[in-house]
């Protein structure tokens, strides 16, 4: 079972498993009762059914019961919340990158090692010992 509580630990922790990620894969094309789900994979039910229970403490599916049938399906909001802590981690690493990548790129304007400003603090001269 999963061991923390907030959310975001819980949808990582969830996703971890090839299995949950298949499934929520799966629920993505649209809600499947648990027979559906089972089908495709070498697990007993009752196996698919703890994997779907993770899934859905994380806030990552939901089911409903309709008679006998239990149908699960993707929670949107969950993957969002999940999504969006990625997306604000990943958007200032582009820009590291970006800007990484401008300094590296021989066609840019940047100073070289052939730069005579002697007034940057890091400039230094060559010495010419006789």
């Amino acid at each position: 079972m999963l061991k923390h509580s907030d959310p975001l630990s819980l949808a990582f922790q969830a996703l971890a498993d090839p299995t949950r990620r298949q499934l929520v894969d799966r629920l993505i094309a649209g809600p499947a009762s648990v027979t559906q789900l089972h089908e495709p994979l070498e697990m007993t039910m009752s196996a698919v059914v703890q994997h779907l229970t993770v899934l859905e403490a994380a806030g990552l599916v939901r089911s409903e019961k309709l008679g006998r049938v239990r149908t699960f399906q993707v929670d949107s909001d969950g993957l969002r919340r999940t999504e969006a802590w990625l997306h604000e981690r990943r958007t200032p690493t582009e820009r590291r990158l970006d800007r990484l990548e401008a300094f590296l790129d021989p066609t840019t304007d940047t100073p070289d090692a052939t730069d005579t400003d002697t007034t940057h603090p890091n400039h230094h001269q060559a010495r010419t010992d006789p």
